[in-house]
C-alpha cells in the first residue's frame, strides 16, 4: 500500500467522480482508475460500487476512509514537527471564525509583531469549522458555539451583551431596556441557517417563548444593521461599534443571560507549531489584558 494510493484514495472518496478527481489531482483518469483498482486488490475488497459511471463509497470503503484520513493527518502532522525542528520554516497559523469584526485588532498586532509567520484566516459556517479542526486542516477555530466533544480544548476570549436593535421609528425606540416576551409580534432580521449566531439566537427566542417570524436571513453583520435602521425588522446585536453614520438603536434585554462569548478552540491531541503555541498565548494575553483595563 503506497502514500500516493491513500492521497488518490481520499480525493475520489471526497468527490464520488473519477473525471473531477482526475482533474483536481492533475492525472489521467486511467491512471487514477488502475491507482484505486490497485488498492482494491491489496485490500482485497471493493471500496466504491460502480453503476455505469456513477461511483458511491460504500460500507468497506467509508470504515477505510476515516483510517486513511487518520493516518495522512498524522503524517502531515509529522512533516510539519520535523520541518520545524530542522528550521525550514518560521511557521504557519492557520485560523477559522464565523466573524473578524470582533478580532482584527489583535490579529493585525499579532501578524505586525512576527511577519516571519504565515498567517492565513478563513470565514467558515460553524460545521465546517468543525470538519476543517477534525481533518487537521486548521490550529484554531474561534467560535461563540464551539464543537463540544472531547478532545477540543476551549478558552474564552470575549464575552458581549447582546441587544435587541430596533429602527429609528420604532414602538420601543424611546426605551430604555425591552422585555424579549414584547417583541413576540415584531419580524425579525437573522442569519441564515447554520450560522452559530442563528443557533444562539434561535435558542434566545425559544427560551423566551417565541414563535419567530423571520423576515429576512443574511450572512454578514452589517447587512442586518442595515435592514433594522430601514425598517425591515428588529434584530440581535452584539456590543461591537457601528461603523455607520446613524447607531443602531440597541436596547438591552430585560431578561437575564443574553450574552456571547467568543472561545477559541483547537484540537488537543494534535502537534502544535512553535508559531501556533505562540499565537494562542498572545490571544489569550491580549484578551485577559482587555479585561482587566475595564
Amino acid at each position: 500500500m503506497e502514500l500516493l494510493q491513500l492521497q488518490y484514495f481520499r480525493t475520489v472518496a471526497r468527490l464520488e467522480h473519477l473525471t473531477k478527481a482526475a482533474h483536481e489531482l492533475r492525472i489521467a483518469q486511467p491512471a487514477l482508475s488502475k491507482t484505486i483498482s490497485r488498492l482494491e486488490e491489496d485490500l482485497g475488497v471493493q471500496l466504491f460500487d460502480r453503476r455505469a459511471r456513477q461511483i458511491r463509497l460504500n460500507a468497506f470503503g467509508k470504515a477505510f476512509l476515516k483510517k486513511t484520513e487518520a493516518a495522512l493527518a498524522l503524517l502531515e502532522e509529522g512533516r510539519k514537527e520535523v520541518a520545524e525542528l530542522a528550521g525550514m520554516e518560521q511557521g504557519s497559523i492557520v485560523l477559522a471564525t464565523t466573524t473578524l469584526d470582533r478580532f482584527s485588532a489583535p490579529l493585525g498586532e499579532f501578524v505586525s509583531m512576527h511577519p516571519e509567520i504565515h498567517f492565513r484566516i478563513t470565514q467558515a459556517s460553524l460545521d465546517e469549522m468543525g470538519a476543517l479542526l477534525d481533518n487537521g486542516d486548521i490550529d484554531f477555530m474561534i467560535s461563540a458555539m464551539p464543537p463540544q466533544r472531547p478532545g477540543i480544548r476551549m478558552v474564552p476570549l470575549l464575552s458581549e451583551e447582546v441587544f435587541l436593535a430596533v429602527p429609528p421609528r420604532h414602538r420601543f425606540a424611546q426605551r430604555d431596556s425591552i422585555s424579549l416576551k414584547e417583541a413576540a409580534d415584531d419580524p425579525f432580521i437573522d442569519y441564515k441557517e447554520g450560522h452559530p449566531f442563528r443557533q444562539m439566537n434561535d435558542r434566545f427566542r425559544r427560551d423566551a417563548g417565541m414563535t419567530p417570524r423571520i423576515v429576512c436571513e443574511v450572512d454578514e453583520p452589517a447587512a442586518i444593521g442595515s435592514l433594522v435602521r430601514a425598517g425591515l425588522g428588529v434584530a440581535f446585536v452584539g456590543a461591537c461599534k457601528s461603523d455607520q453614520a446613524t447607531p443602531l438603536i440597541k436596547l438591552p434585554i430585560e431578561d437575564p443571560g443574553y450574552r456571547r462569548t467568543f472561545q477559541l478552540a483547537w484540537d488537543e491531541g494534535r502537534y502544535m507549531s512553535k508559531a501556533a503555541h505562540k499565537f494562542r498565548e498572545f490571544l489569550m494575553n491580549y484578551f485577559a489584558g482587555l479585561h482587566s483595563s475595564r
